[in-house]
């Protein structure tokens, strides 16, 4: 210290203080105005690079005045050096902090229009998080005069270590990227594995696929496990798609009139219904002779997956209640029974047989769950 302290430097430092705070107070309501503004804007970024200037700015403003207080105050060169280090240092933290923020923000928001929903793939805000404070931290112990060259050289041999340690969770790192890059699979997506899972992609982070299934539980998938098993994406290369629906009509029936019908009952749900396609063009094909009936297909448009069930549901109801109508018959279960009876006398080397059944010679189930069966039944006498 060059002189003692004096009462007019503690108030000339709690003045320069006081500036700070009142100046950080300021601009953290300015900003708190701007960010009303924001909201009002489409692009999501300005409202992320607000809120980090929130945080930022009245911890800058406070330390700018601590750094003006330590000059007014008679301090030696080795603390007046320290004390304007170590603001720098905090100082490069508070922003480093702030910028790794608005990176994520911004890396979140553009992840989130890319694919179209407001979930986003957190391993890529993740990684620019980290890279972000990584070198913040670096230049914050260059300015406090921590040699980092020894420090860099020490993370690159222990890197190697930590590489083999961590094989696994590299290895669903990687693969995490490359889904991403490749856009197999977005945030978002209805997928379903050969191993039985299925859902949409909720999240694909630095080690896991997060998917929500539609009983609205979570499923876990590492990254590497999805990177190399057999997957059908029902969003890509298209959301809408076409479902299936099989159905019967009997042999009397006139099967201009089945198609007639059918379609007009396609056309209605397709009108109607909440997730069908309403432009989707109904299609009935006729395709087998089975044993008391004519089969046949109808072709229905979906918006999105979880929107068939509801459009089937709606579809049966309205057909059943237009064949009804129409006299279209839908055939019921049948069984024919024949009875061979045994006029001669059972003799004692060949006790009778009450009810001997012989195996059903036809049997045939369809897709509507129905079963006609023939039998042929041996009575003895």
């Amino acid at each position: 210290m060059k002189r003692d302290l004096l009462l007019h430097d503690w108030l000339v430092a709690g003045i320069a203080l006081a500036a700070g705070a009142a100046a950080g107070l300021l601009l953290r309501a300015l900003l708190r105005w701007l960010g009303r503004h924001a909201e009002r804007t489409r692009w999501k970024g300005d409202d992320v690079i607000v809120d980090a200037l929130r945080t930022m700015a009245p911890g800058a403003a406070l330390i700018a005045g601590a750094a003006v207080a330590a000059t007014t105050l008679p301090l030696t060169a080795p603390v007046s050096g320290f004390v304007s280090q170590s603001l720098t240092a905090l100082l490069i933290l508070i922003a480093t902090l702030s910028t790794a923020r608005v990176v994520a923000g911004l890396v979140q928001s553009v992840a989130g229009t890319r694919t179209g929903v407001a979930a986003s793939a957190s391993i890529f805000v993740n990684i620019t998080r980290i890279v972000v404070l990584v070198m913040g931290a670096l230049v914050a112990l260059e300015t406090l005069g921590v040699s980092i060259a020894p420090l860099v050289t020490a993370l690159g041999v222990g890197g190697l270590a930590v590489a083999l340690a961590l094989q696994d969770t590299l290895a669903n790192l990687f693969a995490g990227v490359h889904i991403l890059a490749s856009k197999t699979v977005q945030p978002g997506d209805y997928i379903r594995l050969t191993s039985g899972e299925e859902g949409y992609v909720v999240d694909i982070n630095w080690r896991n696929t997060v998917v929500r299934n539609l009983s609205n539980n979570l499923v876990i998938v590492p990254n590497g496990r999805l990177a190399r098993t057999n997957m059908t994406n029902f969003t890509q290369p298209e959301q809408q798609f076409s479902i299936l629906v099989q159905v019967g009509v009997g042999y009397e029936s006139d099967l201009e009139h089945v198609e007639r019908v059918t379609l007009e009952v396609v056309d209605g749900v397709m009108a109607d219904i909440n997730g069908a396609v309403p432009d989707h063009e109904g299609a009935v094909r006729f395709h087998t002779f089975a044993d008391s009936r004519i089969n046949f297909t109808v072709i229905l448009g979906v918006g999105e997956f979880s929107d068939q069930y509801r459009i089937k549901h709606e579809f049966i109801k309205r057909l059943h209640r237009r064949f009804r109508t129409e006299g279209i018959s839908i055939p019921a279960p049948t069984r024919t029974v024949a009875l061979r009876h045994d006029e001669h006398p059972a003799s004692p080397a060949h006790p009778p047989v009450p009810h001997q059944r012989a195996a059903s010679p036809s049997t045939a189930t369809d897709l509507m769950g129905r079963t006609d069966r023939t039998e042929v039944i041996d009575s003895g006498r």
